[in-house]
């Protein structure tokens, strides 16, 4: 088992192109089914956070393909996954 806390602290890194996308910021859940369904980066700050951000990437639970000791392994496609404002 894996803790939401754990979660965060682990870099997520996409094995399609070995780019950093950042630490898990948000997790997405069906409270119906009682699972997560996608986990959200968020988008990195501008200019010491003055002039906002870019958008988060929404990363589908499918798509993540190894939750290691200090890194989450994603494929994601070069457009990436979903983003969100």
């Amino acid at each position: 088992m894996v803790k939401t806390s754990e979660l965060r602290m682990k870099d997520v890194i996409n094995v399609v192109d070995g780019r950093r996308l950042g630490l898990i910021g948000d997790l997405e859940l069906d409270l119906e089914k009682g699972r997560v369904t996608s986990v959200v980066v968020p988008g990195i700050s501008r200019f010491l956070g003055l002039f906002g951000r870019d958008r988060d990437t929404v990363i589908e639970w499918e798509q993540i393909q190894k939750i290691g000791q200090d890194v989450i392994l994603v494929e994601m496609s070069a457009g990436g996954g979903q983003s969100s404002s």
